[in-house]
């Protein structure tokens, strides 16, 4: 049914091809975040500011379903062949069947920071790998943070030297603006009062594909609010698939010492209040170092992540900026303890980051032929 809707895409994008390409459109892949926030989002109002006769067309999760089908094969098919410049913070696999008109920019922001985990050409297979390698030639222009980051995304997306392109990423610039994380601080504290002058720790877990069928926490509740103090607060941000069997008939039975945040609508704000990360194999860490707090690593799995996923980068207990724990305990007792990462997390920022001004939504807009 994919290769068929991919195939009936591009049949309708070669046919669009007669028609002259408008240097004003942009076409927007934000199928991983569509937010104003995003990578592609902050990059779409630094263009509108520059170009105010700028017409943006969007794909997102919504042109995946059924419904919209018929839309995205027959209508942004025909915008995608009239489109200066395309921006993505994801694949977008009908790239795969279609060739780059003269003269067109496409742009890949990707959604992550930096990695832990193995991805692209390294670790998908089968006819998906192949797919992503035919569409991943197409990229003009692939933005990463360092060049540390440049090596690993090169191979990842299969591309050359001249194709990536070392500006930061256009989403951690609020990172950099005190501005910006005040106010976004002061709107969540409107929302949960109660938690104001509380010690908060966010815990956001990476997603195992198991769990669909059996979503489930493993971090014991009981013992957390037991043994942490009355004015700490957990943050639990999970995936949807497991956030679903956390709501708040839940977990209200511990008295607001553990939030369900997994539906907040942006995650950044969550970084910025939480005084400490509590995470496992998630590339979050390259957001959050910037705040210079601790963050500890409960990878309570880690021998079967290892051997089932996709892999590491690097050895995994010596690259990650915090203690590593693998039971409850193992966390409280990390928690309550001192302190001991502080100059390991400026190393892994310096190495993380090429530039720290929150310029780099200007320095990729800088890059477009507008």
């Amino acid at each position: 049914m994919k290769s068929i809707a991919y195939i009936a895409f591009a049949i309708v994008y070669y046919l669009a091809c007669i028609l002259p390409v408008n240097r004003n459109r942009f076409f927007c892949v934000m199928t991983h975040d569509s937010s104003e926030d995003s990578g592609v989002g902050v990059v779409i109002k630094e263009i509108k500011s520059r170009n105010p006769s700028a017409v943006f067309i969007y794909v997102t999760k919504e042109d995946r379903k059924i419904s919209s089908l018929v839309k995205l094969i027959f209508v942004k098919s025909v915008m995608l062949a009239t489109s200066r410049v395309v921006l993505m913070d994801n694949e977008f696999l009908p790239l795969a069947y279609v060739k780059r008109r003269k003269n067109v920019q496409i742009v890949q922001l990707w959604h992550g920071t930096g990695t832990i985990k193995k991805f692209g050409h390294d670790a998908n297979e089968g006819s998906i790998l192949k797919r992503v390698i035919r569409a991943d030639k197409k990229i003009t222009h692939l933005i990463v943070n360092s060049d540390y980051t440049k090596e690993l995304y090169k191979g990842a997306f299969g591309v050359t030297d001249d194709v990536v392109c070392v500006t930061g990423i256009p989403r951690t610039d609020m990172f950099f603006s005190e501005e910006v994380k005040e106010t976004a601080i002061s709107s969540f504290y409107n929302e949960y009062p109660e938690l104001k002058g509380r010690k908060l720790i966010l815990y956001a877990p990476t997603f195992r594909d198991n769990e669909v069928k059996n979503p489930r926490c493993m971090l014991d509740f009981d013992k957390w609010v037991e043994k942490m103090g009355e004015d700490v607060v957990l943050l639990i941000r999970l995936h949807p698939h497991v956030a679903a069997f956390y709501k708040e008939d839940t977990i209200s039975c511990y008295n607001g010492k553990i939030v369900n945040v997994s539906e907040y609508n942006d995650v950044n704000t969550l970084l910025f209040v939480s005084d400490a990360l509590v995470t496992d194999y998630s590339s979050i860490i390259f957001e959050y170092v910037v705040l210079d707090r601790p963050m500890y690593f409960y990878a309570y799995d880690f021998d079967s992540f290892a051997d089932s996923g996709r892999g590491f980068y690097e050895e995994y207990t010596e690259y990650v900026p915090g203690e590593v724990v693998y039971t409850t305990e193992e966390l409280i007792a990390a928690i309550q303890g001192e302190d001991r990462y502080s100059s390991v997390r400026k190393e892994f920022a310096n190495h993380a980051y090429r530039y720290m001004d929150g310029c780099s939504t200007k320095r990729v807009v800088d890059l477009l032929d507008m």
